[in-house]
């Protein structure tokens, strides 16, 4: 970002040095309009620690929010909850190898909140007190953390990784550290690290957002000209040397994990400036392995694939070395196959080469890329910038424009050849390996032998070359005569117009310049869940394979292929009351956004092989859900909460080995082909051309019979009250268990003045269990509480609190819970704790309704439900209007204990 190099930095931010040592960046962005982002970025993180401080640098992350000179423990969270910043979105931080990065979002930019975060982050850099009592109480918060991430996926990423950097000093230093380190290290170790690690010259801090760079500069120079380090900086760390390797085989065994196999290179990270030559190499490499991966995906697509998914890449890990590889997820009886067929498909593309027709589409569909972002640069969101940033300090990279980027991209492929590209990737796949790594459940006999035996049967084997694939064309361009409009009516205050069709199809557009250059659509079918049969379970699951599936016409591949200079796509779900299309698009695709989505639900496929595909993706992860306690509240709270509705269960073994290809057909076919189509647009486009190429697509399509309003919604409640909880085991660490307590509270929509009132009422009872239960206690990470009201049910809803813990503290959780619901019904909360609540959730809303995300979300059934753009009209006020005493009301209605419904995940057996 600030090392001499040949590319041109972003002319829009203003970077500099104080005397110090410490760099900022600054840029000027009005997306969102009023809001900034600071983040505080330090060369620093496990990778500084020495041996006895493992786990330090994380824990360190912790204690910044734990008091410092001018802040006293306890101060920091409600300072800025006050200002309307909520604790996880807005107020955040984390930790890796080399790096500790601070973030804070702010709601307003007024020169007081400003000068706040700015405040924060000079508390953090050199003035934290590292009080002895507060790290002792953070010692419990901080190894629940770390069982919470002990998954087998985390298990299995680490020995791949440690694997990959054999020799290297990252193997030994995971940010979590070691759990003897976090339970009995003294403060002094902690302190001893602060000092050393946290210096200006380690330091570079971001602000992006609606302000004014040059008094900005002045402000940052005055806060931080100041920071002077403690002490000589220490000797850098020996990184180590990566190890030589020749082609070798390893199992690793992951109880719990899914089936995986990886052939991988690595060969020396390339520390040298960030350079025009050095990207080119990069996007030259890229261009090759896109082409491989493409060709996987292929092959994963069709019947009988010997993979379930595959993919292909390249990557500077650590800064420990650079690493290239080609991984795919299989059943666990056919890692064989998979592990023949990507090794055989690497020394085809080694051996033939890529084709120029194959180059041409990865260069065209990369060009889309870039043109999206550089037409959409003016409006990039506050956030992501400064993300972006940080990440470049972390990576080393200049941060340059995305019209920078395109020109770039441009002058980088002008005139690439197909020889060139194959050059690279003999280059790819040189230097340590082949490393063929086997991940699995229960390792095979002979163990690593097997798997080098069954690597070297195939290499045995010949490879031909590729045979060239047809260009397609798109051509599903003309759906019919391009529908009449019947109605058309307009929301001035919400800037909305409304349309229907001769044949049934609704439509509502908002056009915004909130994303220069994006539009969203999305298209609503039928009733979704509330339209499925109540007595028996439905394949749901298999929606995924709606869009796998392609269409009557061409495949999904061939789809990929004939719309690559296209930015469009479409993600088929099912909710409550609709099946639904999703696409995002830009501006000048829309009209192939839309005949795209008309395509999927005039001429699906539903084949066969895609509905396999599905089907062994849910059987592989199956295990994975019983492996945490986490992971069985994700699988199982949504049917618990329905009372055990088949309609929002998750399917176990048996019922996902007995569907059938048929099953998915009939669920989705007389639905998506018949029901009732709406159709929301929301974005840069005008009203007329959003109408005119609906009109076109769906306009055009046979009629669709309106459905006559339903009240059947099947006995869909909220579980009784139970006094002996719900139970159900996983099959992890025996020190690790999670918790639920939830009540009844009703739908969204019949009461609009309940749903803000729960809102905030949920926020405060969140914010007393953190106070309590984590930071008073330390005997929590995970805790959480939130309000989840239906929209399309009515009468349903409900109030939900959760915690992962050991075992032995979930009564006082709930002992917690209920002294809390007990205050709450029997006194007013304080005007700063109802600010402290609502102010967040107010900024919040503010920041959601300038993206359009917010509008196509809220648009859903808005034509014939005006209560729904009711509670778009008085959110920011309704909020508002709640008091003390409606926060009282609703504890002394909801929060009883005999109205509280409990579920726990205990661990199967102790270890």
């Amino acid at each position: 970002m600030f090392h001499k190099s040949d590319l041109q930095a972003d002319p829009d931010v203003h970077f500099g040095t104080l005397a110090n040592g410490m760099r900022f960046a600054i840029m000027r962005n009005v997306t969102p309009a009023g809001q900034a982002a600071i983040r505080l970025h330090i060369a620093s993180g496990s990778l500084q620690e020495n041996g006895n401080q493992q786990g330090l640098a994380h824990f360190l992350e912790h204690m910044a929010f734990k008091g410092s000179t001018h802040v006293a423990d306890g101060e920091m969270i409600p300072i800025l909850q006050r200002k309307g910043l909520a604790f996880g979105p807005d107020i955040n931080a984390h930790t890796s190898y080399d790096e500790t990065v601070y973030e804070l979002n702010l709601p307003k930019v007024d020169a007081d909140t400003v000068s706040t975060g700015l405040m924060l982050m000079r508390e953090t850099a050199s003035e934290l007190t590292l009080d002895a009592s507060a790290f002792d109480r953070e010692r419990g918060v901080i190894l629940s953390e770390e069982g919470s991430r002990d998954t087998p996926q985390y298990r299995a990423a680490l020995e791949i990784r440690n694997s990959l950097l054999a020799g290297k000093r990252a193997t030994m230093r995971a940010p979590i550290g070691k759990t003897d380190i976090i339970s009995n290290a003294p403060v002094e170790l902690l302190r001893e690290y602060y000092w050393a690690n946290y210096r200006p010259e380690r330091a570079t801090l971001i602000v992006v957002g609606d302000i004014d760079p040059a008094a900005m500069e002045i402000e940052i120079r005055q806060r931080f000209g100041d920071w002077k380090a403690v002490g000589p900086p220490p000797a850098e760390p020996d990184p180590g040397t990566l190890e030589t390797k020749g082609e070798s085989a390893d199992v690793f065994v992951v109880p719990g994990g899914m089936t995986s196999v990886r052939i991988a290179w690595t060969r020396p990270y390339d520390a040298a400036p960030d350079t025009f030559a050095k990207r080119r190499t990069k996007l030259i490499e890229d261009l090759g392995l896109r082409v491989l991966e493409r060709r996987l995906s292929t092959i994963a697509s069709k019947a009988d694939a010997p993979f379930i998914s595959a993919g292909v890449g390249s990557r500077d890990l650590l800064h420990s070395a650079h690493v290239v590889q080609i991984a795919a997820d299989s059943e666990p009886d056919k890692w064989q196959a998979a592990l023949t067929t990507i090794d055989q498909e690497q020394r085809r593309i080694q051996e033939f080469g890529v084709g120029q027709a194959e180059l041409d589409r990865e260069i065209l569909g990369y060009r889309s890329i870039r043109q999206a972002a550089a037409a959409g640069a003016a409006t990039r969101e506050t956030t992501a910038i400064a993300s972006a940033l940080a990440g470049s300090v972390r990576d080393n990279e200049v941060f340059i424009s995305p019209a920078e980027d395109l020109s770039m991209f441009e002058t980088m492929t002008n005139g690439v050849t197909a020889a060139e590209v194959n050059q690279a990737l003999l280059h790819a796949f040189s230097g340590n390996g082949p490393q063929v790594v086997l991940q699995t459940t229960q390792s095979p006999e002979g163990g690593a032998d097997t798997v080098r035996q069954v690597y070297d049967a195939s290499k045995a084997i010949a490879v031909s070359a590729p045979s060239g694939a047809a260009d397609v064309a798109w051509p599903y361009t003309h759906f019919g005569e391009p529908g009449a409009v019947v109605e058309r009516r307009t929301d001035e205050d919400l800037g909305l117009t409304m349309v229907g069709f001769s044949n049934g199809v609704r439509l509502t557009v908002k056009p915004t310049k909130l994303r220069a250059n994006e539009v969203l659509v999305r298209e609503d079918i039928g009733r979704g869940r509330l339209g499925l049969p109540k007595d028996r379970s439905a394949p749901i699951w298999t929606s995924r394979a709606v869009e796998r599936s392609g269409l009557k016409a061409m495949d999904y591949q061939d789809i990929q292929k004939a719309l690559t200079a296209n930015i469009v796509g479409v993600d088929f779900s099912v909710g409550d009351s609709s099946f639904r299309f999703d696409g995002r698009t830009r501006t000048e695709d829309l009209a192939t956004q839309l005949q795209l989505m008309a395509a999927y639900t005039s001429d699906p496929a539903y084949r066969p092989e895609a509905f396999r595909r599905v089907q062994q993706e849910y059987l592989s992860d199956l295990d994975q859900y019983d492996a945490s306690p986490g992971d069985v509240v994700v699988r199982d709270l949504a049917g618990l909460v329905h009372s055990g509705d088949p309609r929002w269960t998750f399917p176990d073994r048996a019922e996902l080995s007995a569907a059938k290809p048929e099953d998915f057909e009939t669920l989705f076919q007389p639905m998506v082909s018949n029901g009732p189509i709406d159709i929301a647009i929301v974005g840069d486009v005008t009203v007329d051309d959003a109408i005119r190429m609906t009109a076109e697509t769906f306009g055009a399509l046979p009629p669709r019979p309106e459905t006559a309003p339903s009240n059947d919604w099947g006995d869909v409640r909220f579980p009784a009250a139970n006094k002996t909880p719900v139970l159900r085991t996983h099959s992890g660490r025996a020190d690790i268990a999670a918790a639920a307590l939830g009540v009844p509270v009703g739908d969204l929509l019949s009461d609009l003045p309940r749903s803000f009132t729960a809102k905030i009422a949920i926020q405060i009872f969140q914010n007393r269990l953190i106070d309590q239960f984590r930071i008073a206690e330390g005997a929590s990470y995970v805790l959480e509480g939130y309000v989840d009201l239906s929209r399309e049910v009515p009468g349903y809803g409900y109030a939900h609190f959760s915690v992962e813990t050991e075992p032995e503290k979930i009564p006082r959780f709930y002992a917690v819970v209920e002294e809390i619901a007990t205050d709450l019904r029997s006194h007013d909360v304080s005007p700063d704790e109802l600010a402290r609540a609502r102010e967040p959730i107010v900024e919040t809303l503010k920041h959601q309704q300038q993206s359009n995300e917010y509008w196509i979300e809220c648009l859903h059934h808005a034509q014939t439900d005006s209560r729904r753009l009711d509670r778009i009209r008085n959110s920011l006020t309704g909020y508002g209007k709640v008091t003390a005493g409606d926060i009282r009301v609703f504890a002394a209605t909801y929060f009883s204990p005999e109205k509280f419904w409990k579920f726990e995940v205990l661990p199967a057996t102790a270890r």
